[in-house]
């Protein structure tokens, strides 16, 4: 049987992206990132939207993907779609000694969604205030209104 290790996510950033720079001369970019999942409260019989919290590093890549500098270009709250793959980071802590490991996200591509907010405007809510999933607009973004489709010539 194959494996298939894929991740794709819609959501915002939690935080501004931090950009560490290698003597090598590569670069990655460490982004706060959250999701949320949906759940019936059984209570109440409402739903409720439950956030996901994820860490994930977008690296410049040698073979052309610039996806730190792209991710660079991001700032907190801003909604995006990621596609990567987990990975899950160990080490030894330098103090302690003691074992540690976290699971990432490594960014395989990064789409901005919606226009970029005006620099003059409040800026846009982080994932606290507003739900990945809702309308752009709703989070003070504009949004381009998709093209409409070509029609087709018909043949007498």
């Amino acid at each position: 049987m194959g494996n298939l290790n894929k991740v794709m996510l819609i959501g915002r950033l939690t935080r501004d992206p931090e950009v560490t720079e290698f003597k090598s001369g590569g670069k990655v970019a460490n982004l706060g990132f959250a999701v949320h999942n949906q759940r019936k409260n059984a209570q109440t019989g409402e739903w409720e939207e439950t956030p996901v919290w994820l860490n994930m590093k977008a690296y410049n890549h040698d073979h052309g993907r610039k996806l730190a500098d792209l991710a660079a270009k991001l700032h907190k709250g801003r909604q995006v779609y990621v596609e990567g793959h987990l990975v899950l980071e160990q080490w030894n802590g330098k103090e302690d000694g003691k074992h540690h490991s976290k699971l990432l996200v490594y960014v395989d591509g990064i789409e901005f969604m919606g226009e970029k907010p005006d620099s003059q405007e409040e800026p846009a809510p982080g994932p606290a205030e507003h739900a990945p999933g809702e309308h752009v607009a709703d989070a003070g973004w504009h949004e381009e209104p998709a093209p409409k489709p070509a029609k087709a010539a018909r043949k007498k």
